[in-house]
């Protein structure tokens, strides 16, 4: 995953809006978690409590901490004899594997 912005999200003038969020929100899995939710925070960082992208983005950055090391299921569960996406906290030879 490259860590380069859209150039509009990074210039100056630029504030950032809950669709800001929103697009970098649509790349989210285990894997990118911790990459998605450092560039999250760039994004609303200086944003006043209570900005809407400010809002959404936090609580987005909670979501990420929580499927980089748990991992997460969309959809429906895992069908019989597959496992769900690990995080990036439970690789091979991992005490939690």
């Amino acid at each position: 995953m490259s860590q380069a912005e859209h150039p509009d999200r990074v210039a100056a003038e630029h504030e950032a809006t809950v669709e800001d969020v929103r697009q970098l929100m649509g790349a989210s899995t285990p894997h990118f978690a911790l990459q998605l939710r450092e560039r999250i925070r760039k994004l609303i960082r200086g944003l006043p409590e209570g900005h809407p992208a400010r809002v959404e983005g936090e609580r987005e950055i909670t979501r990420l901490d929580r499927i980089a090391f748990s991992g997460e299921t969309r959809g429906h569960a895992a069908e019989p004899g597959l496992s769900p996406l690990r995080s990036v906290g439970h690789g091979p030879g991992d005490a939690h594997s």
